[in-house]
């Protein structure tokens, strides 16, 4: 084995800009042991792998050269011929077949099951002149900026390693024999003087360089035509080095079997609503993966936190972005449900409790924070808030809390949705302030499932809230007669999100509603504007999905957001949308076009089950979807074919994939296909309304929704942020002054008296300054 280094730093400092890998990865895993590490493969070989937590990637990938010595090479990510695929379904230990014309290259991927290493046995075939090199970029701490890189000997052996900060990653590698078998080996910077740069100046490896950094570094080493090799990480270089050997002593096969065994336990565990084995057989093997997925995502020191992705969106074009290795309490809720309806309580009740531990004092949660509760955005979206209340009910309803008492996150949850709601500050895509159908129907189910947990008197207010928002869903959230209605032949249609200046001027829905993600805004008024949140209405069963706006926004979603790809029916998010590449594929950058969503697919295919349709046509298309070892992306490619940028038609876009929520859309659509009903849809609620908008008795007045007109014979409330009185006058001569009282929400209230009798009444608050009057017409309706 050479030791010989032709200099001992290598030039170049500090490298190159750093990145990370695209969107699409082929596979992910973990072990279910006591591991700390997460894997994921794409362009067949190992990329982002994650330490000691699910959010924390540490290298940006591992890949191979074959080369000849004499002028050939191919790094084997830019093959085309490449199968990614599962030992079993549903078990991450994976398998990669890199063909060329001459060799093929397999590789097995496994986590040790209970050291913190990645272990990957590959074997090189065909050309007998050819020989392997393997190429490591270190982006420790989640980046590729101040690593240390060095090529050394530890206890004797070779042995590739790197550290920054409190992180260090030591890469070795064995024979059948265990015999080490690192050979000529070289540190340099990324872009200058890595491994791969010298191939492609040389046509064979002549640099030797024995470290390199601080900076973006990489590793380069030859390797035997098969071994196994063992990527360990820790505390310090040296820690990982010893886990790292610790690992290589313990046959392959050893690791690779425990894999099988333990994931075939968890499998078994699980409880698949009956029907299960005579679905299609794709469709079984696409549950079991998305399970998988879904159980990959979990971290262990977070017990109950899971990322919404393994994946960096577009990270091959940025040089430091957090991806979406970051908690959304949405994404999160979402697969919580869909580990309910695999019969994972225990996981689920795990979430629930992260849920609790996250919880802002105002009773909100952020937009998306770090595992540990850091947030990254620190927006607000009502849905978020709302969903973890629905799991405290749906755990209720299983009598699986297990001990978990959820009063005091109930209460603030719903408190903060009474304070801020109806309105929104962002809808679930991020992007606007307003009135939403998807989160009004969160916030409505969240009411009536978490009344149990409150007060008599706050149950009450939370229940009389619920039916009057839902009472006024349809007079917020949609338009009749627009000009969009009369070009399609239609009575009218729910918007994509209702500006709240709406509530007072109905002519603001005329007005432009910026979209902020497209480089030139479409000009698109609110009334133009649409997206299929709507359906959420019909799933939780607010609305009957025969009645006629439901049916002809239907229509609409499909005469313009709608596109049939090879795969089957797809759906855009709204009109308009610019999260996603640009039209000649280049990576989304802040504006693009948005794209086709699979998770749309199986919102759709659960309206049709709502229905009384076959919903097996929309499970179908999303497994359709799928790619490399059964993953589900954010997006689809919608567009002709850019070879050059491995974009096809229905193929995944360089977004996310794995996207976790996907997974968890396409369990529950199946074990909805099997109960004959949406899983997910909280019995209260469907007890209470049944798919009718209620008759609310009691109107609700707010500063951030105020009321122009109140049916005659309802009961006006006045909520206030603060404790004081309301002074009243109606037209037909009866006034008086009615102090508030607290709800115990966060909301102050003053009943008004009967209104039967009077066709106006004005108000203003009781205070020692001049204060705003109000005033709400009462009208007959009929």
């Amino acid at each position: 084995m050479s030791t010989e280094f032709s200099d001992e730093q290598a030039p170049g400092a500090p490298g190159g800009p750093s990145n990370w890998c695209g969107g699409a990865k082929q596979a992910v895993g973990t072990s279910l042991g006591a591991a700390r590490v997460w894997f994921t493969v794409g362009q067949g070989i190992l990329n982002e792998v994650y330490y000691p937590r699910v959010d924390l990637p540490q290298i940006r990938d591992l890949g191979f050269i074959i080369a000849d010595g004499t002028g050939f090479w191919q790094e084997v990510k830019q093959l085309d011929d490449c199968s990614v695929t599962l030992a079993e379904p549903g078990i991450p230990a994976v398998r990669v077949v890199h063909r060329h014309p001459r060799f093929t290259l397999v590789q097995r991927i496994v986590s040790a099951p209970d050291r913190d290493t990645i272990l990957l046995e590959w074997q090189l075939t065909g050309d007998t002149g050819l020989q392997v090199y393997v190429l490591l970029a270190p982006h420790l701490g989640g980046t590729g900026r101040d690593n240390v890189a060095e090529v050394a000997q530890y206890r004797g052996r070779r042995v590739l390693w790197a550290e920054q900060g409190p992180f260090g990653l030591a890469l070795a590698a064995v024979d059948a024999a265990q015999h080490a078998v690192l050979d000529v080996a070289s540190a340099g910077y990324s872009g200058v003087s890595d491994g791969w740069q010298d191939f492609n100046r040389h046509g064979q490896m002549r640099w030797r360089y024995r470290r390199a950094g601080p900076g973006n570094v990489a590793l380069t080493a030859a390797l035997p035509r098969q071994g196994v090799l063992a990527l360990g990480f820790g505390s310090s270089r040296e820690s990982a080095a010893t886990l790292a050997l610790s690992s290589l002593s313990q046959p392959f096969d050893e690791a690779w079997q425990e894999q099988l065994r333990s994931w075939r336990s968890w499998h078994a565990a699980c409880r698949l609503p009956a029907g299960f084995d005579d679905l299609p057989d794709d469709i079984r093997v696409q549950v079991r993966t998305s399970a998988m997925v879904l159980r990959t995502h979990c971290d262990r020191t977070f017990r109950g936190a899971m990322v919404a992705s393994l994946g960096v969106p577009w990270g091959e074009s940025a040089e430091e972005r957090p991806g979406y290795h970051l908690v959304w309490p949405r994404d999160l809720a979402e697969s919580a449900g869909a580990l309910l309806a695999l019969g994972a309580d225990s996981e689920a009740r795990e979430v629930l409790r992260y849920l609790i531990a996250t919880q802002r004092a105002d009773g909100s949660w952020f937009q998306n924070q770090w595992l540990g509760g850091k947030p990254y955005w620190s927006g607000i979206q009502l849905d978020e808030v709302a969903f973890p209340v629905l799991l405290a009910g749906t755990l209720a309803d299983r009598d699986t809390l297990a001990g978990t008492e959820v009063e005091d996150m109930v209460r603030r949850a719903l408190g903060f949705i009474v304070r801020t709601g109806p309105v929104s500050p962002q809808d679930r895509w991020e992007e606007n302030s307003g009135i939403n159908t998807f989160t009004m129907a969160v916030c409505i189910a969240a009411l009536v499932s978490g009344a149990r947990f409150l007060p008599a008197a706050q149950q009450a207010f939370a229940l009389e809230l619920a039916d009057y928002w839902n009472t006024r869903l349809d007079d917020w959230t949609a338009v009749r007669d627009s000009a969009l209605d009369r070009r399609f032949g239609l009575r009218g249609h729910y918007l994509r999100i209702t500006p709240s200046a709406a509530l007072l001027d109905d002519s603001v829905l005329a007005r432009v509603a910026p979209i902020k993600n497209r480089s030139q805004d479409p000009g698109l008024s609110a009334s133009e504007q649409i997206g299929g949140d709507f359906l959420q209405l019909v799933r939780y069963g607010l609305r009957d999905p025969q009645a006629p706006l439901v049916r002809d926004s239907v229509q609409l979603l499909d005469a313009l957001l709608r596109v049939d790809l090879p795969q089957g029916p797809g759906w855009y998010r709204y009109s308009g949308d610019g999260y996603g590449e640009h039209p000649d594929g280049s990576p989304y950058d802040g504006t693009g076009q948005g794209r086709v969503w699979p998770l749309l697919v199986g919102e759709r295919g659960h309206y049709e089950l709502a229905r009384g349709a076959d919903a097996l046509p929309y499970l179908q298309a999303m497994a359709n979807m799928s790619d490399g070892a059964g993953m589900l992306p954010e997006q689809v490619w919608d567009a002709a074919d850019v070879a050059q940028r491995r974009l096809r038609r229905g193929g995944p876009t360089g977004s996310a994939m794995p996207l976790a929520w996907a997974h968890a859309e396409f369990i529950k659509l199946t074990c909805s296909l099997l109960e004959k009903r949406p899983v997910d849809r909280p019995e209260p609620l469907w007890a209470r309304y049944q798919e009718q908008p209620t008759v609310a008795r009691v109107w609700f007045w707010s500063p951030q929704a105020p009321l122009r007109v109140i049916p005659a014979g309802a009961r006006l409330v006045i909520c206030l942020p603060d404790p004081g009185a309301v002074v009243w006058t109606l037209d037909d001569g009866e006034s008086g002054t009615t102090p508030t009282r607290d709800t115990g929400l966060g909301v102050h209230i003053a009943q008004l008296p009967a209104l039967s009798a009077a066709t106006r009444v004005t108000f203003h608050l009781a205070r020692g300054v001049q204060a705003p009057t109000y005033s709400v017409d009462i009208v007959a309706l009929g």
